[in-house]
C-alpha cells in the first residue's frame, strides 16, 4: 500500500477529486489487509485447535505402558455396569487380561464402586475373572470396595479370592428388578385413546400405556426368578462356606461393610493401597483400567444429550440387578 501511495503522489495528481480517490483507495487497501489478517487469524486458531485435539487424543488413548518391574495391577469398576456405559464388560475384561498376562503383576486388585447394572455384563466379568484365576493360579485377585458394591457390582466381586471393604461401604442387594411406568388411568382422565397394533399376542406386553396382563406379568416374574437364581448360584460358588446360612442375604437387602462381614459377604477391611502393600506385598500400583477413547466419550455425550432432549428414557423399561 505504501508503494501505491508513493506512485500516486509522484504522478502529480492534485485537487479535490484526486484527494478523494486517494482516500478511497487507502480505505480499500486497509480493508483488504484487515481481511487478510482475519483469514490468517482464523487459520492459526483452527490449526491450534486441531493440534490440541490430536495431543489430547494421543494423551487420553495411549495404551497401558508394559512394565516388567514387580507391581500390583489395578482394574477399576466405577459406575453403572452396562454395555457401552460407565463400566463396559469388554473394556473391563481387556484390562483384566492385560493384568493377568503381565509377569510383573504379582497380584490383581479389582476396585469396585458400582450400584449394579446389566446382569449379562456382570455375569460376563464374573466368568472372565473365574477363567483367569484358573489359568493363572499363582496370581491372586482381590476385590476392594470403596463406596458401593451392590447387585451387579457384588456379582463381579464374588469371583475374586477375597473381598476387602470399608466399614461404611454399602454391600449386597442380591436381587433383580424390572421397572417401568403405567399411564392407563392418566390417559382415561385426559380422554386419550391408545391405538397399539402388534403381530404376536404378547409383543406389546411392556407397553406402559396398556392395561396390566396377569399372564405377561407371570412371564416377567419367571424371567426375574431365573436370573436371580443365577445370581444366587454365583454368590454361593464364590463365597462358599464363608456365607452365613441366612436366606435374607438373597432378599435384595444391603448392608454396611461391617454388617456384611458378619454375614460372610466380605472378608476383611482395607483399601487398595493396603492390599497392595500388606497382602500382595507390592506397594507400587499400575492402573490397567481400559479407558474409553475421546471419540467414544464425545459420542456418548452427544447420545445422552439426544436422549434427554427426547425424554425417551422415561418410558423405557430396563432390566437390572440392583
Amino acid at each position: 500500500m505504501k508503494a501505491w501511495f508513493k506512485s500516486t503522489r509522484d504522478s502529480g495528481g492534485i485537487g479535490p477529486r484526486s484527494d478523494r480517490d486517494i482516500l478511497e483507495r487507502l480505505a480499500f487497501e486497509s480493508l483488504k489487509e484487515q481481511r487478510r489478517a482475519r483469514r490468517w487469524s482464523v487459520f492459526f486458531k483452527a490449526f491450534f485447535a486441531i493440534y490440541m485435539v490430536v495431543v489430547l487424543f494421543l494423551f487420553l488413548d495411549r495404551g497401558i505402558a508394559p512394565t516388567t518391574e514387580d507391581h500390583t495391577a489395578l482394574v477399576e469398576l466405577e459406575g453403572v455396569i452396562a454395555d457401552g456405559g460407565d463400566v463396559d464388560a469388554d473394556r473391563v475384561v481387556g484390562g483384566l487380561r492385560a493384568a493377568f498376562e503381565n509377569d510383573g503383576a504379582k497380584g490383581v486388585i479389582v476396585r469396585i464402586n458400582s450400584p449394579g447394572g446389566s446382569p449379562v455384563q456382570s455375569r460376563y466379568i464374573n466368568a472372565e475373572i473365574t477363567r483367569l484365576k484358573a489359568k493363572y493360579a499363582e496370581k491372586p485377585v482381590y476385590a476392594v470396595v470403596s463406596d458401593v458394591c451392590a447387585s451387579g457390582g457384588y456379582y463381579v466381586a464374588v469371583a475374586t479370592d477375597r473381598i476387602f471393604v470399608n466399614e461404611a461401604s454399602i454391600v449386597g442387594s442380591i436381587g433383580v428388578l424390572m421397572n417401568g411406568f403405567g399411564f392407563v388411568d392418566a390417559m382415561k382422565k385426559l380422554g386419550v385413546e391408545r391405538r397399539l397394533m402388534t403381530a404376536g399376542r404378547y409383543k406389546g406386553m411392556l407397553d406402559p400405556f396398556s392395561p396390566r396382563d396377569p399372564v405377561a406379568e407371570g412371564h416377567h416374574q419367571e424371567i426375574l426368578d431365573q436370573i436371580h437364581d443365577q445370581f444366587i448360584d454365583a454368590v454361593k460358588d464364590g463365597r462358599g462356606d464363608r456365607l452365613v446360612d441366612n436366606e435374607e442375604i438373597f432378599s435384595g437387602l444391603f448392608w454396611t461393610g461391617e454388617q456384611a462381614k458378619k454375614y460372610g459377604l466380605v472378608d476383611e477391611f482395607g483399601s487398595a493401597s493396603y492390599v497392595a502393600r500388606e497382602v500382595i506385598g507390592k506397594e507400587k500400583i499400575v492402573d490397567y483400567t481400559a479407558k474409553a477413547s475421546i471419540i467414544e466419550r464425545i459420542a456418548e455425550r452427544i447420545g445422552m444429550a439426544i436422549v434427554k432432549t427426547l425424554g425417551a428414557e422415561t418410558i423405557i423399561q430396563r432390566l437390572t440387578i440392583r
